[in-house]
């Protein structure tokens, strides 16, 4: 049970981390200063994306659920619906145009702060 717990708390934190790197962009219009958390980020956001590396957080989740006994993502409502956000089943080219997008995405946000002060 704690090993499950521990599983879907890194699983949640890990949307966060996601949602943060996708849209945190959008925060600076804002709070310029975060972009010192936010560009780091970014950068190694599109590094897992383009590179298809594996994320440490997704090796600490399915650490502690084997620890658990769990295999896979079968049950409940953050297993079945968080899971397919961060973990799709997609080709690899489409790992590097999610890279690009994001890069240019955010750069475009990130120029609009500065040209904006």
């Amino acid at each position: 049970m704690l090993y499950s717990l521990i599983a879907n708390t890194i699983l949640l934190i890990h949307l966060g981390y996601v949602l943060f790197v996708v849209f945190g962009g959008f925060l600076l219009l804002r709070w310029s200063w975060l972009w010192k958390i936010h560009l780091p980020a970014v950068i190694w956001g599109f590094l897992v994306q383009y590179f298809v590396w594996v994320c440490p957080l997704t090796n600490w989740e399915n650490y502690f659920r084997s620890l658990s006994g769990e295999v896979g993502y079968a049950d409940g409502f953050i297993n079945y619906f968080l899971t397919i956000l961060l973990y799709p089943n997609i080709h690899p080219t489409i790992h590097t145009y999610i890279g690009i997008f994001l890069l240019i995405l955010n750069l475009g946000i990130y120029f609009y702060v500065v040209k904006k002060k």
